[in-house]
């Protein structure tokens, strides 16, 4: 553990570079589409996009760049979002074909000022990769959306491969690290709806390095599979800026690698990433098709999956 405001060694990066990390941020600009890996300022950004030792890996962020709520770790401006685009489905299906992805990740803003939470728009991005290619992974990292189990079904029905949402962090810490209208049992609540719904595998993420406690992590660890959680991510909070809520401590690596093992051999999660510099969907799709590999399974068994559980 090493507190203070200095960031040690082991969270140095270098900045993305490279052919094709130029080729699809051209790409995004052209659709004047969002990827969370660049309003998040992501470290893994080029690693992921690059896609070097598995799928490439790119995280869309749908519905605009401004967010009704205003988590206090996030760096994603709050208020005065615009009118849903409804070309935007269309425009990032296109752009996934164009780009050539392997593995796609979308998530959004909160949009609690839309009656569905704009499940619909969300569903409708799915569908319209699924349309252009059958053959690409998809993997949605949905908001909550007010706990409403109608725009969760959305989701569902639209057949992506894996849906997660994140609980962020342990219970007691919910505030003041999320909005107020975010929640550890209305997180919890969203996956258990999917797991129970469908065949779709589930996945959430947590920060570290916020003031939790040991064994708080292990208790959410627990609480995560009795809902059905079959992946789950650590990776070290990073203050975006002054005004947001301050690191706690930096936590080594050799505890990232602790959690890893308890979240896979004690607790069973079908895979944990976990490491300072590991973001929610860090190298996503290179690990699930490990994962599936794994299990005796193909890319294409998860397919069949998400087909069945009633996406085209």
């Amino acid at each position: 553990m090493q507190r203070g405001r200095r960031k040690p060694d082991w969270l140095k990066s270098r900045p993305p570079s490279g052919s094709r990390f130029t080729e699809i941020k051209e790409r995004l600009r052209e659709r004047d589409l969002h990827t969370v890996c660049e309003e998040a300022n992501c470290p893994n950004m080029g690693e992921c996009w690059s896609g070097r030792d598995g799928p490439g890996t790119a995280t869309f962020m749908l519905m605009g760049d401004r967010c009704s709520r205003g988590c206090n770790f996030c760096d994603v401006e709050t208020g005065g979002m615009e009118p849903l685009d409804p070309d935007e489905p269309a425009n990032v299906a296109d752009a996934v074909a164009e780009i050539g992805l392997d593995y796609v990740v979308l998530t959004s803003v909160d949009r609690d000022d839309l009656a569905d939470g704009g499940s619909a728009h969300f569903a409708e991005t799915i569908r319209a990769i699924k349309r252009r290619d059958p053959e690409i992974l998809v993997e949605t990292l949905i908001p909550d959306f007010g706990g409403d189990p109608e725009a969760i079904d959305r989701i569902v029905d639209a057949g992506p491969d894996v849906i997660a949402h994140n609980v962020e962090t342990v219970e007691r810490l919910q505030w003041p690290v999320r909005d107020r209208r975010a929640g550890y049992e209305q997180s919890l609540a969203v996956l258990d709806r999917v797991d129970r719904e469908s065949d779709i595998h589930t996945k959430t993420s947590l920060m570290l390095g916020v003031g939790e406690y040991h064994h708080e992590v292990y208790r959410t660890l627990g609480d995560l599979r009795e809902v059905g959680v079959d992946v789950v991510t650590f990776g070290q909070y990073l203050r975006p800026s002054r005004s947001h809520l301050d690191v706690f401590e930096y936590v080594h690596p050799d505890v990232f690698d602790v959690w890893r093992a308890v979240a896979e051999e004690e607790f069973g999660f079908l895979y944990c990433a976990s490491g300072p510099m590991v973001r929610s969907s860090y190298k996503a799709g290179e690990l699930f098709v490990e994962a599936m590999l794994r299990e005796g399974r193909s890319p294409e068994d998860a397919r069949r999956h998400a087909r069945a559980a009633g996406g085209d």
